[in-house]
């Protein structure tokens, strides 16, 4: 019930929001109908704007978990973005280098790249575990480290020199994952992930330690929780959740090799999520697809109506904003007319 109220509330401060822009669009002067038309006909009209919008939302699924789970025990990782391009470029050397036929090589890939992620993130843990240094600080740092470490390796030690621009090699053909009716496999993988992050975080003991983190740190201290030791295990699943996303960008993407700005906004587009999904696994994982709905159709906006494909993410601040309004505002009425009918009814009861 909780999880569709949060994406009940989400899309009523969605509709809002799109209020909102069409007076923007409008002061532009531009017809909010024409926008909004060319966003439904290149984001869900057709098969083909479908699929599009899925695949869009493919990294988008994986850097909201990785926020919301992150969020939602009471850790603040900023470092989606640095985690995703530490991923991507792993996957972009091992799908060049692996010397392993297709699927077992897809599969190392992934894994690895993950892995590596979540070794990103997990710094930020242990610098927090064991020098006391707060991980919004550290994850923020690690993404400019990320950032230029990895365009730095892009640019001249793994330097494709055929490329016109910083890039490494294209991977092996063999390592491209293969498209069903126009959806990339990399979004059933970010589905499964979606169903293996509910499980580890609503079924499992370490799951369990990792809410209660979020909702009470002191409480679950005193209670046995590791929290420490937690916070260290949520950093690398977080990771490897982004750094997984970063690897789909390269074998199932378009590029299929590491280049600058590959990462795009995907890693705060993630944070973003989380907070419009109130932390929820799933409820983020929703936003995530209708984000990618936004992604493919902003193309359509600027081809149809000449509104820049930047006013997406105008809009996408927008939603933000309006959804979190939106739903404290609810909840901030619901609890106080709860609160009044219950005092009635005490009342009532001692007469």
């Amino acid at each position: 019930m909780k999880s569709l109220n949060k994406i009940l509330t989400g899309f009523i401060g969605i509709a809002l929001s799109f209020l909102a822009a069409a007076v923007l669009i409008k002061l532009q002067g531009n017809s909010p109908i024409d926008a909004y038309r060319a966003l439904f006909n290149y984001g869900l009209a057709s098969w083909f704007s479908l699929s599009s919008t899925l695949n869009n939302a493919t990294p988008l699924i994986l850097t909201g978990m990785a926020a919301a789970i992150a969020f939602s025990s009471n850790v603040v990782n900023l470092g989606e973005p640095g985690q995703l391009i530490v991923g991507a470029l792993t996957a972009a050397l091992l799908g060049y280098y692996l010397p392993l036929p297709g699927v077992l090589g897809i599969f190392v890939i992934l894994i690895i790249s993950g892995i590596v992620g979540g070794l990103y993130g997990g710094l930020a843990g242990v610098l927090k575990k064991y020098y006391k240094m707060d991980e919004f600080i550290t994850t923020l740092m690690l993404n400019f480290i990320a950032d230029y470490l990895t365009l730095y390796l892009a640019t001249y030690p793994f330097l494709d020199e055929n490329s016109y621009v910083p890039a490494t090699h294209m991977i092996k053909r063999e390592f491209f994952l293969p498209t069903i009716n126009g959806i990339n496999i990399s979004f059933f993988i970010a589905i499964f992930m979606v169903f293996v992050s509910f499980f580890v975080v609503n079924h499992l003991k370490k799951g369990y330690e990792w809410r209660m983190m979020g909702h009470n740190y002191d409480f679950s201290k005193i209670g046995g929780c590791k929290n420490e030791e937690n916070l260290i295990w949520v950093m690398f699943y977080t990771g490897f959740l982004s750094g997984l996303a970063g690897a789909l960008l390269i074998l199932g993407g378009t590029q299929h090799r590491f280049i600058k700005g590959i990462g795009a906004n995907y890693g705060w587009d993630g944070v973003m999520l989380a907070i419009v999904g109130g932390n929820g696994v799933i409820e983020t994982s929703v936003f995530a697809i209708f984000f990618g709905f936004l992604k493919a159709g902003g193309i359509g906006m600027e081809f149809e109506v000449s509104i820049p494909s930047e006013f997406t993410m105008v809009l996408q601040a927008i939603i933000v904003l309006l959804v979190v309004a939106t739903r404290s505002t609810i909840s901030y009425y619901s609890d106080k007319i709860k609160a009044s009918l219950k005092a009635k009814r005490v009342v009532k009861s001692s007469e």
